[in-house]
């Protein structure tokens, strides 16, 4: 049985949003963008990313100096994974009460209307297609 994908504290997804942004970087390059939002130690910042590396969350080149360190794993993916445990936590499962919820925070666009109408028109034609070749 394949192990659960590991899931990044808050620190460890800062540090996966500079790197998904600006690409593979070395440690002072990480601390530096980090620090530009708030006061960050690049002794904290290291040892993080020693840490995401055993951890899986960064791929490091030993090959160069300094080491520089990319993530293991598309923006995508780490997204995809957080919403779907936060869905199982928070919502029980339920992808409509999600949605419900979160168009009940705020008045969405007329664009985010559009693209959202889009979306479940492509869900329909998905379920419909497989309904008639049932």
């Amino acid at each position: 049985m394949p192990a659960a994908p590991v899931r990044p504290t808050r620190s460890e997804l800062a540090i996966l949003r500079v790197l998904w942004e600006r690409g593979p970087l070395s440690v002072r390059e990480v601390q530096t963008t980090l620090n530009a939002l708030r006061p960050t130690g690049y002794t904290t910042v290291l040892k993080l990313m020693q840490i995401m590396t055993e951890k899986g969350l960064l791929d490091r080149d030993d090959g160069v100096r300094p080491q520089v360190y990319k993530a293991k794993h598309k923006q995508t993916h780490t997204q995809k994974h957080l919403l779907r445990d936060f869905i199982d936590c928070a919502y029980g499962g339920s992808v409509k009460a999600l949605v419900m919820h979160a168009l009940s925070t705020r008045k969405p666009s007329a664009e985010d209307v559009e693209e959202l109408e889009a979306l479940l028109e492509r869900f329909k034609d998905t379920k419909d297609r497989k309904e008639g070749d049932v």
